[in-house]
């Protein structure tokens, strides 16, 4: 079958596949990535933007908010649209995402642990919600479960609260990433209320019996109301990415190689392997991730420009900033061009 090559194209969003700008210069030296550099290098347009500093989401939410059509502003309007994904209906009002978390309490910060460390199994999840659930509705709020990290709030009062993404708060003081507004009082009360009920909660006890963090707070975000949209209808497919991410993807089960030998007309594919080690500042594991990647999804993308996609976009990020790199498979043909990191340089 005879394809229209420019009328292809895969985007790869990778979260924290741009290195810390400090770490930058020895991460680059240690990686052997031929395939990238030559994707990185051999260009049709590159831009670069620093993180906006007003936004309490990562750079990559907001890209993938923006291309779903989940963004109000800076705000990652997504709970909805996640919320019909997981087959429940928001019949009105203000819904937010809720995550169960460990917050770590100290003198001087509060700091809440990467969810993907949680080791959270839907047991232990159903035991602390449906305890919970209760104080929520005399609080005035309906509390919905989707899974065992993907829990639903409708807190009508709440929707002018300016929330982050867990992601966005995980390993940071929470001092600058708690809600804010109006109603972040009540939000504070009911999440003091939530830690004194499950502080020695049977589900937490054998979480510690078993080496794991106690799940002692939740974490709201990602408000959005019934009427606002759904997501497009953008191919999207994912690999190691949030639950709520996950969610919001239409091709279930499909891995890159599967993408890249079916290509649609543009589709977005998100791989969030590297989130976990660079969020806790492991860049060994940081490094092993990388050249996995080259392996299997570098070289293969490579491979595809001179078949049947015709324009790849790499969407690489850190925290503070992304980066957007597009080739062709014409550009590919730019022999001239040494292939090199640099481009992961800040």
């Amino acid at each position: 079958m005879a394809y229209n090559i420019g009328m292809i194209e895969i985007t790869l969003v990778l979260p924290f596949a741009l290195p810390p700008p400090e770490l930058a210069p020895d991460l680059i030296r240690a990686l052997k990535m031929p395939a990238l550099a030559a994707l990185l290098s051999r260009t049709s347009s590159h831009q670069a933007s620093a993180a906006d500093p007003g936004a309490r989401a990562l750079p990559h939410e907001l890209w993938l908010g923006r291309a779903l059509g989940l963004l109000e502003g800076r705000k990652l309007a997504v709970a909805t649209a996640v919320m019909r994904a997981y087959g429940l209906d928001p019949a009105g009002g203000a819904w937010f995402i809720v995550n169960p978390a460990h917050i770590e309490i100290s003198r001087t910060f509060l700091m809440m642990t990467d969810s993907r460390r949680l080791g959270l199994v839907e047991s232990h999840s159903r035991a602390l919600f449906d305890s919970a659930r209760p104080y929520f509705e005399d609080s005035g709020h309906t509390l919905l479960y989707g899974d065992a990290m993907s829990w639903f709030l409708r807190a009508d009062a709440w929707g002018a609260l300016d929330t982050a993404s867990a992601d966005a708060a995980t390993g940071m003081n929470l001092t600058d990433w708690m809600p804010l507004g109006e109603r972040a009082i009540d939000y504070r009360k009911l999440q003091n209320e939530v830690q004194m009920l499950w502080h020695e909660h049977p589900a937490n006890a054998e979480r510690e019996a078993r080496g794991f963090a106690t799940i002692n707070g939740f974490w709201p975000w990602g408000a959005a109301s019934a009427a606002d949209a759904a997501a497009t209808a953008t191919e999207l497919a994912c690999a190691d990415v949030p639950p709520w991410l996950a969610a919001l993807a239409n091709r279930h089960g499909t891995s890159f190689a599967q993408m890249l030998a079916a290509p649609a007309r543009h589709a977005i594919f998100c791989d969030g392997s590297l989130a976990e080690a660079a969020l806790a500042t492991d860049w060994a594991g940081w490094l092993q991730h990388m050249q996995r990647l080259e392996n299997d999804t570098f070289v293969p993308l490579l491979g595809a420009l001179a078949g049947g996609v015709g324009r790849a976009r790499l969407v690489l990020s850190h925290r503070n900033a992304l980066g957007e790199f597009t080739t062709t498979s014409l550009a590919q043909r730019k022999f001239w061009r040494q292939p090199t990191l640099d481009r992961l340089l800040p």
